[in-house]
């Protein structure tokens, strides 16, 4: 990695762990610095701001940043074995099956109780991702990536009807409109653990499969000219998006733009290089979420806005003074 690179890199981590102390000592309640680092080298029980820095913020903005350097990696393989700039992750449907899980969920409180909306908006989401893939195949090896967004398509509009039956006739409409509103109001320290083991092993599998990425975007032919098998890397690169895609749906619900807008910006900077695409991808994926939290904190406490809202306020100014850049 060159020296504008590193820099990059460095600038943008900086602004994260700025931005997650914010993120830890802002809210309703403003709490300083050293009751932060107290809270987690000197845990005291009998203290509330200490409670609320361990049970509630800390966890939130953990998962903040795993949420949205998932959704920027997700995005990124995508847009890279489609060859599709358009491409985003909740084109596969994937979002959609976790809301569908989580309506079903919502009409039993005992199921509700025993798994949480987490667990099922995970087994939903990771199921609708499989079934679009299995959909848009030709055969056991081969996958057609315009079969796979229409598939995806498809099946979200089938899946986001059948949630808004079920929750219409359970009256439970409101509930399920919180949830796709998107947002990280129900973290806990277990979704915080799922998303580091997910993440760890999917990321490092993003990483291992970007060189074939950088092979199949050049495309078909030289791709198969180079000795890679195209259909392959799609599948392979589509099973470990899943699981990333189905973990961020489950802990925040429904958040655009950043799986779609992040690579754009990525590439720009970057260049075209999937090996350093990736991890730039998660960096920036979740700094942009770190602080559209924030945001959507802040901006209306103590009310929470949605914040998809943030996301498309931030990302898509970015993403337009990118391409003015570019042409100028």
């Amino acid at each position: 990695m060159n020296k504008k690179n590193t820099s990059i890199a460095v600038g943008c981590s900086v602004l994260a762990v700025i931005g997650l102390m914010i993120a830890i000592c802002a809210g309703v309640k403003s709490i300083s610095v050293r009751t932060v680092f107290d809270s987690i080298l000197h845990f005291d029980a009998n203290d509330i701001d200490m409670q609320v820095i361990r049970n509630s913020r800390l966890p939130r903005a953990i998962a903040t940043a795993l949420v949205g350097g998932f959704l920027g990696v997700s995005g990124a393989l995508m847009q890279g074995v489609t060859r599709n700039n358009l491409a985003e992750p909740s084109l596969m449907g994937i979002s959609q099956g976790a809301t569908l899980a989580v309506a079903c969920l919502f009409v039993s409180p005992t199921v509700y109780g025993i798994f949480g909306n987490t667990v099922a908006a995970f087994v939903g989401a990771s199921i609708s991702g499989l079934l679009v893939l299995v959909f848009s195949m030709k055969s056991a090896r081969a996958v057609n990536m315009t079969r796979l967004l229409l598939a995806g398509t498809a099946l979200s509009t089938f899946f986001l009807s059948l949630a808004s039956i079920i929750a219409l006739i359970n009256n439970q409409s409101q509930n399920l409109a919180f949830w796709v509103a998107g947002g990280f109001r129900s973290v806990t320290w277990m979704s915080v653990k799922v998303a580091l083991v997910i993440g760890i092993l999917f990321v490092t599998l993003a990483i291992v499969l970007s060189k074939k990425i950088n092979i199949v975007s050049l495309g078909e032919d030289v791709a198969i000219g180079l000795g890679e098998n195209p259909s392959k890397v799609r599948v392979y690169t589509i099973l470990v998006l899943i699981p990333l895609c189905a973990i961020s749906v489950s802990i925040a619900g429904n958040i655009a733009f950043v799986g779609l807008i992040i690579p754009h910006i990525v590439r720009k900077i970057v260049g075209v290089d999937y090996r350093i695409i990736v991890p730039f991808s998660f960096l920036f994926g979740s700094t942009l979420l770190i602080w559209s939290d924030i945001a959507a904190r802040l901006c209306n406490a103590p009310y929470e806005t949605p914040i998809g809202l943030f996301t498309s306020f931030i990302g898509v100014p970015l993403f337009l003074y990118m391409i003015r850049k570019e042409r100028v």
